[in-house]
């Protein structure tokens, strides 16, 4: 029986193309249909990285952010017609938001909501560690990036809500698919 995914796209560029390839590699090995809900800066994003079609061909559907309820997938979330939400990679703002309760974007709503169901959740937020952190410009440079401690302890607070699991990394995707698979035969 196939998987459905909602996959939400916040406007971080790091760990962005690691996490499309990691979505392409368990769309062509498992039996999964995937939609792509894009925050505002996440279609802005796409676009700089040159990813946006790479991520329509991966989604039956791409929903782009209008609002905090449009287009409405929280209520598809809340009632099971979704095996999972998946957001990655997260943003240090989506992250405050989520963990603080404001549910103004699309995806914060989401969260937010689905979150007072059964359907999991799984975040991978980009700030985990104080320090420097290197990622990739969309033309491929190198970056460095100084992680703030604000960021990472809300990171921190995250991993303690309730219905939310945080992951790391974008080889972790496939353990989750594999998992989710292993929870939906079991019912």
């Amino acid at each position: 029986m196939t998987l459905k995914l909602v996959w939400g796209v916040t406007g971080s560029g790091d760990k962005l193309p690691e996490t499309v390839a990691a979505m392409a590699a368990v769309k062509q090995q498992h039996d999964i249909e995937i939609t792509a809900a894009v925050s505002i800066a996440g279609v802005r994003v796409l676009r700089w990285y040159k990813l946006t079609e790479a991520v329509a061909s991966l989604a039956r559907s791409v929903k782009a952010e209008k609002d905090a309820n449009s287009p409405f997938i929280t209520g598809p979330l809340q009632i099971g017609e979704y095996d999972a939400l998946l957001v990655a990679p997260a943003t240090a703002n989506t992250v405050a938001k989520i963990v603080y309760g404001i549910e103004d974007t699309m995806l914060t709503n989401a969260v937010g909501q689905t979150a007072k169901s059964d359907t999991p959740i799984f975040i991978m937020p980009v700030d985990l560690r104080e320090g420097v952190t290197v990622t990739t410009r969309p033309g491929g440079e190198k970056l460095e990036l100084r992680i703030r401690r604000i960021d990472v302890e809300n990171s921190d607070k995250l991993r303690g809500m309730e219905g939310i699991t945080v992951f790391e990394s974008p080889d972790e995707i496939e353990g989750i698919i594999q998992d989710l698979e292993r929870r939906r035969a079991a019912q």
